[in-house]
């Protein structure tokens, strides 16, 4: 059998959104204007899938802080840390990192992903016990799986399932390590830390919480959902990302645990891979220090994500549980997802289709993720065009086209 025919069913699959011009896949821009156009050959395209929440990939400071450190220390490092050492600049972004959070110590990863990749199979050894969500980022399984620990998965943002789980691990051996996200990619909806710290703490158990989406969107000075929530001091280790608040690329963990440095020698995705370079390190520091001084960037974006999440609500679209800044409408199947994102492209909007597996409960989703960077007319506009397609392919109601029209302003 040839060496790919493993990947029969996902080359079907592939080819189905092929033969209807709706894979995300092959999308190229070929100019990006700012955090929220681009352009596709000739065609004005509005962006609402980028993640790009505080819109600051364009930011001036940020940008002057990447060109100075690259004529000062050039493209790349050429290899780990552990290799070729550290710049100051990481051990800067480093100390940034760490009084942001108020913690002792902070790891910068060279990807958001590898950042839990590398934490999660490091913290849990073979003798010990992963307690997943269930709707974990791939990055979080994928950790893992990389290590050796039991994984065990409880029932999304369900504390119940958990204490029940950490209940009948009560007498085996082995530290146990809870896996949580503050903000959930798919749905936008945000964990229940505090039900979930009640149960860490009645079992002893370690809580890692994952504010990819939720670091620079949360809380009074954008730390995310564990500073909303009160729950700081309850929290063992944070997971970031810089690819998304903080426009760049790379992640971090924060930790107060006595020892941490050991996991620089211990961490093999830390180890064995090139660090980041000094213009991505410096873009993050100044991109790091804007989060913590323009809270209105954070007031901006709920305004923005608000103003979106209730626009397609009153349209008719079923959406997610609660109001973030990732707004996912929710479609019948995955070839109608497919083919209105295509219509929505050809019609100037840029957003995601996210289809199962990859998707909690096998839904078919279309996944929008607000910016502060967006007007309020963008975010109309885009209301307006999930509107028309949505008519156009009969799954809105017919009262809906009288909002329709006040939203495009008729």
């Amino acid at each position: 059998m040839p060496l790919l025919d493993k990947f029969a069913a996902l080359s079907a699959q592939y080819a189905t959104l092929e033969s209807i011009g709706a894979n995300p896949f092959n999308v190229t821009f070929d100019r990006v204007l700012s955090p929220t156009e681009a352009m596709i050959g000739q065609r004005h395209i509005l962006l609402l899938g980028t993640n790009n929440y505080l819109g600051l990939t364009y930011d001036p400071a940020v940008i002057r802080k990447a060109v100075e450190a690259t004529r000062s220390f050039g493209t790349g490092t050429t290899g780990s840390r552990i290799a070729n050492g550290s710049y100051d600049g990481h051990k800067q972004l480093e100390r940034a990192l760490a009084d942001f959070y108020g913690r002792k110590h902070a790891m910068v990863f060279s990807t958001g992903y590898q950042a839990n990749l590398g934490m999660l199979s490091t913290l849990a050894g073979k003798n010990d016990h992963l307690l997943l969500d269930a709707d974990s980022h791939a990055s979080i399984y994928d950790g893992s799986r990389l290590g050796h620990a039991q994984v065990t998965r409880f029932r999304h943002n369900d504390p119940d399932d958990l204490h029940k789980r950490l209940r009948r691990l009560a007498d085996v051996p082995g530290d146990k390590v809870i896996v949580v996200e503050g903000i959930y990619s798919m749905l936008g909806d945000t964990a229940p830390l505090r039900e979930f710290v009640e149960v860490k703490r009645e079992w002893g158990a370690y809580l890692v919480v994952d504010e990819a989406h939720s670091m620079g969107v949360l809380g009074k000075t954008g730390r995310g959902l564990a500073e909303a929530q009160g729950v700081e001091g309850d929290i063992d280790f944070i997971v970031g990302t810089f690819s998304k608040s903080l426009a760049g690329v790379g992640g971090f963990c924060v930790s107060d645990m006595e020892g941490f440095d050991i996991l620089r020698v211990a961490c093999r995705p830390y180890m064995f891979t090139a660090s980041l370079p000094p213009a991505v390190i410096a873009a993050t520091t100044e991109a790091l220090h804007q989060v913590s001084t323009r809270p209105e960037l954070r007031e901006k974006l709920m305004q923005n994500a608000e103003r979106f999440y209730e626009g397609l609500r009153r349209l008719g679209f079923r959406v997610g549980p609660e109001l973030s800044p990732v707004v996912s409408a929710i479609m019948p199947d995955p070839e109608t997802a497919s083919v209105f994102w295509t219509n929505l492209l050809k019609a100037g909007l840029y957003t995601n289709v996210s289809l199962p597996p990859a998707t909690p409960n096998g839904l078919a989703l279309l996944r929008s993720s607000v910016s502060a960077a967006h007007s309020p007319q963008q975010i109309d506009h885009a209301i307006a065009l999930f509107a028309h397609v949505g008519h156009a392919l009969g799954l809105l109601p017919y009262h809906a086209r009288e909002s329709e029209s006040l939203i495009a302003g008729e």
